[in-house]
């Protein structure tokens, strides 16, 4: 699976690198643009997938810890919610980076 995401985040920066190696005439606010928007999709994306694989590694270990024992889930639930704030940073990130 590392390898997996390793592989497509090679690949998006080499694509991103073939935007800007287009000819150099239209330098200027075109190309700031095209790395504001590559810049806003690796974050919210990546930081997704980051997120995505936290919640459900802890998401499983909190269901299994509640099996056992049913009044850990409110020890455990918060875990949750702290490894999805993690695509709410990366979401804020990316909105940054188109607005400014």
């Amino acid at each position: 699976m590392k390898r997996k995401i390793i592989a497509i985040s090679v690949m998006m920066c080499l694509a991103a690198v073939s935007v800007f190696a287009a000819d150099g005439s239209a330098a200027g606010s075109a190309g700031s643009n095209a790395i504001k928007y590559i810049a806003a999709g690796l974050s919210v994306g990546l930081a997704c997938i980051g997120g995505g694989m936290a919640v459900g590694k802890i998401g499983a270990a909190a269901m299994g810890a509640m099996s056992e024992n049913p009044e850990l889930s409110g020890k455990a639930l918060p875990f949750v919610g702290l490894a999805e704030g993690i695509c709410l940073w990366g979401f804020l990130v990316g909105l940054l980076c188109l607005v400014l």
